[in-house]
């Protein structure tokens, strides 16, 4: 086993798990709910998408010949609060998220130490992508807090609801010992 290899199918796998938690996220909600922001200074989980895919489009398409901070981008335009539907939000979401996933899985081994820029800094792909990891995780986190706070008591548990804890390590530990 290749650890650069197994790195890159690691991260693959860390994103698609970050991607699953914001889809199950926006699965629960409605075409207002996409929408709702605590105030004017806070953002809504359309805004966090749209910002989301920005970011990924630019960090990850031509990866390896231009800065990845891209001079078409609109980062500004990514905070303004358009009515758009839940439709159009989850195809600009994917849109990103497939630029990333081929992006990720193009990746050799021996790229993991070649250099990459991001708005003018050196960072080498293995820290351009932990950097991603970093700032995809906190802006889901924040759909899946802002989803919470919506749905209230209708929401479905992403992870281990309130006092399952010892029921679900148990499940865990009885499908682990069959393998």
């Amino acid at each position: 086993m290749c650890i650069g290899t197994e790195y890159i199918r690691v991260v693959i796998e860390r994103f698609k798990s970050i991607k699953s938690l914001g889809d199950k996220t926006i699965e629960q909600l409605s075409e207002g709910d996409i929408h709702w922001r605590l105030n004017e200074d806070s953002n809504s989980i359309s805004i966090i998408a749209k910002h989301l895919s920005g970011n990924m489009i630019s960090r990850w398409t031509d990866f390896f010949s231009s800065d990845g901070e891209k001079p078409d981008r609109n980062r500004e335009q990514e905070f303004e609060d358009e009515t758009i539907s839940k439709r159009e939000m989850i195809e600009i979401l994917e849109k990103g998220w497939n630029t990333l996933f081929e992006t990720l899985e193009s990746l050799k081994e021996g790229d993991l130490l070649k250099d990459v820029y991001i708005r003018g800094e050196r960072h080498l792909v293995i820290d351009a992508i932990e950097r991603q990891v970093a700032h995809y995780s906190y802006h889901i986190g924040q759909m899946v807090y802002i989803g919470k706070q919506i749905k209230s008591e209708n929401w479905e548990s992403l992870s281990i609801p309130k006092g399952k804890s010892e029921v679900f390590l148990q499940e865990m530990l009885k499908r682990h010992q069959k393998k």
